[in-house]
């Protein structure tokens, strides 16, 4: 659905369950992410799924155009509970340092304020995440306010859409 130079990204869905499941599984990952069974993989790809379904944007996979590999996940997901859509990515450890996060990211937005009509994107902090803060501000992302998530603080980076992409 969506091509970089180095990657795929196309929307998660059941399917996904085992790479889903075995990314959120490393301690590195899953300190800021947490972790998933089986089952509440399944439950959370259906609500991605849903999503795609109903609004038109979620989850995607991301995967290595060279090798077809799964290293994780990315895309524009909405908060309920915000009103807000966010970016996130989740990349597997191994895959840390090479660019995809900022790469895949930069791709989803652009996306994103090309087909949606959204004023701004969120990107949700967990304390200590500096080097996801990192990819947020090299994106121009910058802190808006502090809130919780799921029991957790977040801090709420935020993203306006440019002035020469005004929403119709």
């Amino acid at each position: 659905m969506i091509e970089t130079g180095r990657l795929f990204l196309r929307p998660l869905d059941r399917s996904d369950v085992d790479v889903f499941v075995e990314l959120h599984a490393d301690l590195r990952v899953n300190r800021f992410v947490g972790a998933y069974s089986r089952q509440q993989a399944l439950e959370r790809l259906a609500v991605v799924e849903r999503q795609w379904a109903e609004r038109g944007h979620g989850l995607c996979a991301i995967e290595l155009k060279s090798t077809g590999e799964f290293i994780g996940r990315s895309g524009l997901q909405h908060w309920e509970q915000f009103g807000e859509v966010e970016l996130g990515w989740t990349l597997r450890a191994e895959h840390w340092g090479h660019g995809y996060a900022t790469e895949t990211a930069q791709a989803c937005l652009d996306w994103g304020f090309a087909t949606l009509e959204e004023d701004y994107f969120t990107a949700l902090m967990r304390p200590g995440n500096e080097p996801s803060v990192r990819v947020a501000e090299r994106l121009g992302f910058s802190p808006r306010r502090q809130d919780m998530l799921k029991g957790s603080p977040v801090t709420v980076y935020a993203l306006d859409r440019p002035a020469d992409l005004s929403c119709k």
